[in-house]
């Protein structure tokens, strides 16, 4: 958790906060999946998603903000100090933990939707990336439903760019994910990157 502070503060220091010729900046919001638990940082999917931009010769820079173990409240919390840099797209990665620990969904929403207020409030011209989840049936059909539907009509609200669910492919597959069954391995983060070049490259191109 340290050196992930220590890696932002760094980045607002050096590029967060930037002038015209400076590269724009993608910040990815999220939890243990962005994170890249259990991985190192380098293997998380949000940095594969900067070598795919530094291939492609485009000028944005990858923040990743993602927290182990952080809820939408979270990051509601956290958004403010974010914000003391440029975000010109915004990739929003929570609400995973907040299904696990079965989290009154309207608590949920308002939490996501002041996080998309706030960035908006400090650039209106920011583009928003929302990274749909899904949770285990467990905490019965109903709240398995509405949480999945969430992400959707979170989207739509916002005029956001939905990835329907972010572990495509790799939920549920004990080869692409690590003993606890639930975070990915560094080939399962290969796989989501895919899933989120997919969404996220059409807004880069049309933001540069």
């Amino acid at each position: 958790m340290k050196k992930l502070f220590l890696f932002i503060l760094l980045a607002m220091a050096t590029g967060f906060s930037r002038v015209d010729d400076d590269p724009k900046i993608v910040l990815f919001l999220g939890d243990s999946l962005a994170a890249g638990y259990g991985l190192q940082g380098s293997q998380a999917f949000p940095a594969l998603i900067q070598q795919k931009i530094d291939a492609q010769g485009w000028s944005f820079k990858v923040i990743n903000a993602g927290l182990s173990g952080d809820t939408s409240a979270g990051g509601l919390r956290r958004i403010d100090w974010l914000l003391r840099g440029q975000v010109d797209v915004l990739v929003l990665e929570l609400g995973a933990n907040d299904g696990l620990r079965g989290i009154d969904l309207a608590t949920t929403r308002a939490n996501l939707q002041g996080i998309i207020d706030k960035v908006k409030a400090k650039n209106p011209q920011v583009r928003v990336v929302i990274a749909g989840m899904m949770v285990p049936p467990n905490l019965g059909q109903t709240y398995t439903r509405d949480f999945r539907n969430l992400f959707p009509e979170l989207a739509r609200r916002n005029q956001a760019v939905l990835i329907p669910f972010l572990l495509e492919g790799v939920a549920g597959d004990p080869k692409l994910n690590l003993p606890d069954g639930i975070h990915p391995t560094a080939e399962g983060h290969r796989i989501v990157a895919e899933t989120v070049w997919t969404h996220l490259s059409p807004v880069l191109r049309a933001a540069r």
